[in-house]
């Protein structure tokens, strides 16, 4: 029982925190766009300009992080992953400690296997997906990969002090500005 109360607690604290990161939310009347394969597009350009389209994606590079964005408009899917290493060296304490940052300091990027490879990916259904939560979850897929074997943080919010959050939470931000013209 005394678990549950602390698995619980641990839970609002999270949200309150994450409902301070998300600033203020449009109102109705200012609601954006369903997103398309064409709108991820331009916003994936607005981040880099060399960004190469590929069959139902794209493939891009933040923060010197290749990154490959795949759609599909039938299931209203999209995927952003950036590969990490081989899945068949992990070690149990690998797989421990990535399965705990996927509940607390990955936010929406995750770590995943697939095809013998490990994984930081960002999945989200495509129609809803706002300007601003592709870009943080671009960001938190970079940080993810970037932070794999040493903090395994997304970035945008980290319990503790020190400097790794500033300097994660930068790369988003700055993302952020460069979609700010779209």
């Amino acid at each position: 029982m005394i678990r549950l109360v602390l698995l619980l607690s641990m839970l609002s604290v999270g949200t309150i925190t994450l409902a301070q990161d998300t600033g203020d939310a449009p109102t109705a009347t200012e609601a954006e766009q369903p997103m398309t394969y064409e709108r991820l597009g331009k916003i994936i350009f607005a981040l880099d300009a060399d960004a190469q389209p590929r069959g139902p994606g794209f493939e891009l590079t933040v923060s010197g992080v290749p990154i490959i964005v795949v759609t599909d408009a039938n299931a209203d899917r999209m995927r952003a992953m950036v590969p990490i290493r081989r899945a068949k060296d992990l070690t149990e304490q690998d797989m421990q400690r990535m399965m705990q940052a996927n509940f607390d300091t990955a936010l929406d990027a995750r770590y995943a296997i697939a095809n013998g490879t490990l994984w930081a990916a960002f999945i989200h259904p495509l129609s809803p997906l706002e300007k601003d939560q592709f870009i943080s979850g671009l960001a938190q897929t970079v940080n993810i990969a970037k932070t794999y074997g040493t903090l395994y943080s997304g970035g945008a919010a980290q319990y503790g002090g020190g400097d790794s959050g500033n300097l994660q939470r930068a790369l988003i931000d700055e993302l952020l500005k460069k979609g700010e013209e779209i």
